[in-house]
């Protein structure tokens, strides 16, 4: 259902819309291509047309990339998804600079900045997945 009311949503705004997915980063690649995989599998929803990620440090391509490529591929608005689990420094200061930095240098763009992953109610879903991963 909820796939469906985003559908819904997007579908009947006229802009075009981009996602940002923005990770913290590491020097381990495998680390980011977490990441990656999640853009993989959000582009197979069909549900934005444009899918870029970013780092916010210590890996490629940086935020600022990310803005950019978005910006370039057409998007009328960009949606930062902080792929964050706590609201520590970087999502409540940091990700809300390079937003504003962003309205500034691209004022024909729309940048919303998303809430981090946190404590939304499927979190304990996953949680307990993991739990029970053990128990197997």
């Amino acid at each position: 259902m909820l796939v469906l009311s985003i559908m819904v949503e997007f579908m009947t705004d006229a802009r075009t819309k981009a996602v940002l997915l923005i990770a913290h980063g590491s020097r381990r690649d495998a680390a980011n291509q977490d990441l990656v995989k999640l853009a993989e599998m959000l582009r197979e929803r069909n549900l934005f047309p444009i899918i870029e990620i970013a780092y916010l440090e210590l890996a490629e391509p940086t935020i600022p990339d990310g803005a950019a490529r978005c910006v370039a591929a057409g998007a009328d608005e960009v949606l930062m998804l902080p792929y964050f689990l706590s609201a520590g420094v970087h999502v409540q200061n940091d990700l809300e600079q390079y937003r504003s930095e962003f309205c500034t240098t691209y004022p024909e763009t729309r940048f919303r900045l998303c809430a981090h992953l946190g404590l939304h109610p499927l979190m304990l879903e996953i949680v307990l997945d993991r739990l029970n991963e053990l128990e197997d």
